[in-house]
């Protein structure tokens, strides 16, 4: 589904570079993913035992085929000497014992491969259900604390990091560990002295990596900086291009660009460079070890210490030596992105819930819609208190108006109300009965939204309304939009209420996508109807047809309005005007008037900048 509200992304809305991030605590994340695993305890062993398995199947084929080798070396030395030569039969049987070997050791690997992607998948498979569970249920306050994109990326980055660490690295290092201690075993029972020289390159190898790698990481890290930098700088001009042409700003941004694009060329040739010399360098001193090898080896062999087969099997467990301990080096890094991404997915999982259900909870069956403020205090952090012994009482069917000027707790009273945060003291009642004493659910099922910020998602019209109640039918769906003055317009386009929504559609305007919400809400038929500067950001005209909607949207219902616009509240049963988290007035919009106090400012200063426009 797709917001078809549309939203611009800004500085905020840069995306960094997560590659190479560390876990706080590595052992600590490792230790809680394993825990998390261990309900595929059975399915890890057999892996293992699998992964065990095909790497030691396949550590001893070298050997068997030096005696391949061996035989053939020997048949000719003797058909030279005048002997019964080649015994080809022997060879063959060798050769046919070392295939299975090689068969039996890719089977088990296929096996292996196809449990650890199975644990794979269930692991992130009930990852994402645990953190959809778990998102239900977490405070509004830890959602507003945070960014979109930081709190999308547990869902998403984090686990598909997860899942591709677990797939690889688990299965990588088991047989990266097997393989360097079978290879060292296979290399020992060789030669001793061939193993040790063998063994020198390793110091070396380290050595130059180590200085390799302290030169490299810092330009890595740079380029990692410098991209993050340039996507941000590429994705907010895009979003403003507009912006930037109307202010003549193009060459700006371009030299801007520029400059970063050079120091992330810059970075990135450096680090390239540094990265790109690691292979030819360990090559040539991997060749060194071959050299040693190759005379060692060549001197037991004329010394007949072992045989040439054995040579030439010791020449492949060089090689394979080798591979290990570079997997391994790739396997800890990506381990240390896992322990990254399970730290921050758990920690998600974590956080501190809401109360869902409540002890004895009241039915919302028979719930009328009056509702009473009763000395109530709050504040979002509870050293600073914003509302102060708020008292209102509303009755069932009215339409109250709450106005004042931004930040004096309007929106905050209507959080209090859902429960999206609790009151510090005092009791948010609704038919007598504390709003604590309903399951949190069913209470938000009494309420009935129409925000500023319209929210339709990719699908038909039809369906975009039905959302309100999915079990309604196509007649009850289009009743709902004939009440909010909806259908002429959806008759009026392309396929009516078959039309498709998307964030390509720009014949359906911003007054439209209001109306639709409407019908939505009416649809719904909410006990309590909450209305957020819902007219805030369309024409004059479109705002007669949207108070029209939900002046029948309201119709029986108890209605709390949000407005900036106080010409559109006139109206209202009640209207409280706030002011720094108390309500200072109350009354009809006659009486406040009448009052000629705060409300009455408000209300003539816009009619004055309405009269000048």
């Amino acid at each position: 589904m797709s917001n078809t509200a549309g939203r611009g992304r800004g500085p905020m809305g840069r995306r960094r570079g997560m590659s190479g991030e560390k876990a706080k605590d590595f052992k600590g994340a490792m230790l809680r993913l394993l825990k998390y695993m261990e309900r595929y305890k059975f399915r890890l062993i057999l892996m293992v035992i699998f992964a065990i398995g095909g790497t030691v199947f396949n550590i001893i084929g070298p050997k068997i085929l030096g005696k391949a080798t061996t035989e053939l070396y020997s048949g000719l030395i003797s058909k030279i000497n005048g002997g019964s030569g080649i015994d080809f039969d022997k060879i063959i049987k060798i050769l046919v014992g070392v295939m299975c070997l090689y068969v039996v050791s890719s089977v088990l690997s296929f096996i292996q491969g196809f449990i650890m992607t199975g644990i794979s998948n269930d692991v992130t498979y009930n990852l994402r259900k645990d953190i959809s569970k778990k998102i239900n249920k977490i405070p509004m306050k830890y959602f507003e604390s945070r960014t979109h994109g930081e709190i999308l990326s547990r869902i998403t980055n984090d686990v598909d990091t997860l899942q591709t660490g677990i797939n690889q690295s688990v299965t990588q290092l088991i047989t990266s560990a097997t393989t360097l201690i079978g290879v060292l075993v296979m290399m020992l029972s060789i030669n001793v002295w061939m193993t040790l020289a063998a063994l020198l390159i390793l110091p070396v190898s380290m050595f130059i990596i180590s200085k390799v790698m302290k030169h490299s990481q810092k330009y890595f890290q740079d380029q990692q900086k410098y991209l993050g930098e340039v996507n941000g700088q590429v994705e907010e001009i895009y979003s403003g291009h507009t912006v930037v042409k109307a202010f003549n700003k193009e060459d700006d941004v371009i030299n801007e660009f520029e400059k970063t694009n050079e120091k992330l060329y810059s970075s990135a040739w450096r680090s390239q460079f540094f990265s790109g010399i690691m292979m030819p360098i360990m090559q040539f001193v991997g060749n060194l070890g071959y050299v040693m090898v190759a005379l060692l080896g060549g001197f037991m062999v004329i010394k007949n210490k072992i045989e040439v087969g054995d040579v030439q099997a010791f020449f492949q467990y060089i090689r394979n030596f080798t591979q290990p301990i570079q997997q391994i080096a790739q396997v800890t890094n990506m381990l240390q992105s896992s322990a990254a991404a399970s730290e921050r997915v758990f920690e998600f999982l974590d956080v501190e819930e809401e109360d869902q259900v409540a002890e004895d909870p009241v039915s919302i069956n028979q719930i009328e819609g009056n509702v009473s403020f009763e000395h109530i205090s709050f504040g979002y952090d509870p050293s600073k208190i914003i509302v102060h012994d708020f008292n209102a009482d509303v009755k069932a069917g009215q339409k109250v108006a709450i106005v004042g000027p931004t930040g004096a707790g309007k929106t905050t009273m209507i959080k209090l109300l859902m429960r999206f945060y609790d009151v510090n003291s005092g009791e948010i009642c609704i038919d007598g009965h504390n709003v604590k004493d309903f399951n949190r659910m069913e209470l938000r099922e009494m309420f009935g939204m129409v925000l500023q910020d319209t929210w339709l998602f990719h699908g038909t019209i039809m369906e975009n309304i039905r959302y309100g109640r999915l079990d309604a039918t196509d007649e009850e769906v289009i009743a709902a939009a004939k009440a909010a003055h909806a259908h002429h317009f959806i008759m009026s386009q392309p396929g009516g209420y078959q039309m498709e929504l998307n964030e390509e559609t720009s014949n359906i305007s911003q007054g439209q996508k209001q109306l639709l919400t409407i019908a939505r809400a009416i649809l719904a038929d909410n006990k309590i109807m909450i209305l957020d500067e819902a007219t805030s950001s369309v024409d004059t005209r479109t705002e007669e047809r949207i108070q029209k909607a939900m002046d029948n949207l309201m119709k029986g219902r108890t209605s709390f309005v949000i407005a900036h616009r106080l010409s559109t509240i006139r109206d209202a049963d009640l209207i409280l005007v706030m002011k720094d988290g108390d309500i200072i007035e109350q009354g009809t919009h006659e009486s406040l008037l009448a009052k000629n106090g705060f409300y009455a400012n408000l209300y003539n200063s816009q009619f004055e900048k309405m009269e000048t426009v």
